[in-house]
């Protein structure tokens, strides 16, 4: 039960925190929007738009953390976590057409250069990367443990970059007309968005496709399995991820007889979660030498299959 308030309290934390980057980027898109109404600067509307990408991620990401911590019910009876999952996936497609979008504008921008307009620009992308700076900061440590978070936090890492790429190309521009310096850049920040995009993709699609978790071997598990007294083989053996961090795992495990299956599945259940860190696993128990005639067990083993 403290282990629980515990880590609704961290949840509760969480939230805040989400809650607060989510306003502050929705603040800052509506000064943009009205500073660009104001000065007539069709710049700072893009930006402004480009911000309100970033609340956006973050609110689902948001979202998605409150379905996550739902009970299993009828419906879902594995519970709601992929719903982080989801959302990462959700993310890091956008996260990917902001990358391309990207290298379109630079690329047309080497056939049709832009004016600057002025430093009223500059300020305002200064403005924005702080603001950027303090969601990531709010973000930064929740990201560690969460490819929700993490890809809502790659959001606000490129929007932080794109307002650095607008300052250091607006002020080479301005001061020497180096005009290729604003493509350049952007062609850096595409660059990065995409390979940390790239980065994750594969991971995300990877749980979503129930997939056997990083680093342990489906070969491994079943000799592990068959080492333990009392049983003789292992096959039928499934093994995924309910989350990023939760492991689960069905197999039919052979037995010689039914007399210590409690002991043996007590045994196998231990031995999976503290060396494969597996702590859900169904397990179905068959005898060795039945020739089909025996009845299916209580722990739901039976014979024939």
């Amino acid at each position: 039960m403290a282990s629980d308030h515990h880590h609704h309290d961290i949840g509760a934390m969480g939230d805040r925190r989400l809650g607060w980057a989510i306003a502050i980027n929705m603040l800052l898109t509506l000064a943009q929007i009205v500073g660009g109404i104001v000065s007539g600067s069709l710049a700072l509307i893009a930006d402004a738009l480009h911000n309100f990408s970033d609340a956006a991620s973050l609110l689902i990401a948001w979202v998605a953390r409150r379905i996550g911590r739902q009970p299993p019910d009828r419906f879902k009876t594995f519970g709601y976590k992929r719903a982080e999952v989801i959302a990462a996936l959700i993310n890091l497609v956008t996260l990917v057409i902001v990358g391309l979008y990207l290298i379109y504008e630079a690329l047309w921008r080497m056939v049709e250069p832009q004016v600057i307009e002025g430093w009223t620009v500059v300020i305002v992308a200064g403005v924005a990367l702080v603001i950027d700076v303090a969601t990531a900061v709010l973000t930064y440590t929740m990201s560690r443990h969460s490819m929700n978070i993490r890809a809502a936090f790659l959001h606000n890492v490129s929007d932080a970059l794109a307002s650095v790429g607008v300052i250091i190309a607006g002020t080479l521009i301005l001061l020497y007309g180096w005009y290729w310096s604003d493509t350049l850049l952007t062609l850096l920040i595409a660059g990065y968005v995409l390979y940390q995009a790239a980065t994750m993709l594969p991971q995300t699609i990877h749980i979503l496709m129930q997939g056997a978790p990083e680093g342990i071997a489906v070969e491994e598990v079943i000799q592990a399995m068959e080492q333990v007294e009392g049983v003789s083989n292992v096959h039928h053996l499934h093994l995924w991820q309910l989350d990023e961090h939760e492991n689960a795992l069905e197999a039919h495990v052979v037995i010689d007889e039914f007399v210590n299956t409690e002991t043996i599945k007590r045994a196998l259940k231990g031995m999976l979660a503290e060396r494969f860190s597996i702590h859900h696993s169904t397990l179905e128990f068959e005898v060795e030498h039945c020739n089909g005639s025996c009845q299916p067990h209580r722990y739901g083993g039976a014979c024939g299959h």
